[in-house]
């Protein structure tokens, strides 16, 4: 008998223990449409206690406006009752924690912001937070902010853009950002010390229904990267070849429900 898409198998239970708020598959899963748990976030991240979430959404896509330019999708999505604007990334390797992918980000969250003939000075403050798993700048930090600057002055030139990169690695239990570090390294909800984190960890490792999500996530990810790659291979062949899209499908053999998807991407 087929096995179903979000069927619970040992293997699946196995990654599923695994995984730490470090896992982007996990993470995104925990805070999408979470109020309570991105409020606590970005209230340590921020040293805050009033930031008030009005809308969370995991995995948001932003085309760019530039034909053929590149597309992203934002792992954490998150607007508060101020209108500001927050873009959360985990990033366990450090090559996606790049400083140019960081600006790119934020230049992205800037092009969704105004209306035709709004004025520029009514473009909201955005933050865009890179969670690394290791200490990305390598100061031993907990933290560090990005901001620009007048080199003459020294003074900031507050134009509402921010970046700040989170040390994954940073251990401090005394610390409020380093209890949440602790608790984004932790495979058990058992061991974090937020109840808002876990709450939603506990729901998706310890629960049928949650565990039952997450397999069917887990499925549908690697469904895309499977089609991601077969898209790859089919430009390949069409540029080498000189073939059209249907021509190279054919020749490659692809089934009609791939085709179907694939031919939504050229």
């Amino acid at each position: 008998m087929a096995q179903s898409k979000n069927e619970i198998t040992e293997e699946n239970l196995k990654m599923l223990a695994g995984f730490r708020l470090l896992d982007d598959d996990f993470m995104t899963m925990v805070f999408d449409r979470n109020i309570e748990a991105t409020e606590l976030v970005l209230n340590i991240i921020l040293g805050r206690t009033d930031l008030k979430v009005l809308e969370v959404i995991a995995q948001r896509e932003y085309k760019s406006p530039v034909t053929g330019g590149r597309t992203i999708e934002l792992d954490i999505y998150a607007q508060d009752a101020e209108g500001k604007i927050y873009n959360i990334e985990v990033q366990r390797a450090d090559a996606g924690a790049d400083v140019h992918r960081a600006r790119f980000h934020s230049s992205m969250l800037d092009t969704r912001m105004l209306e035709a003939k709004q004025k520029f000075k009514e473009i909201h403050d955005s933050y865009v937070i890179f969670i690394t798993e290791n200490d990305f700048m390598g100061q031993g930090l907990p933290m560090y902010h990005i901001e620009r600057i007048v080199r003459e002055t020294g003074a900031l030139f507050n134009d509402g853009s921010h970046i700040i990169y989170v040390n994954g690695s940073y251990k401090n239990d005394d610390d409020p950002v380093g209890r949440l570090m602790h608790d984004f390294r932790c495979t058990s909800a058992i061991d974090m010390f937020y109840e808002a984190l876990q709450k939603p960890v506990r729901h998706f490792k310890e629960t049928e229904g949650g565990r039952s999500q997450m397999c069917k996530a887990m499925e549908e990810r690697l469904d895309r990267e499977r089609i991601e790659v077969l898209f790859e291979a089919i430009q390949s062949l069409m540029e080498n070849m000189k073939i059209s899209a249907e021509q190279a499908m054919e020749a490659m053999n692809v089934s009609a429900e791939d085709k179907a998807i694939l031919i939504k991407k050229f």
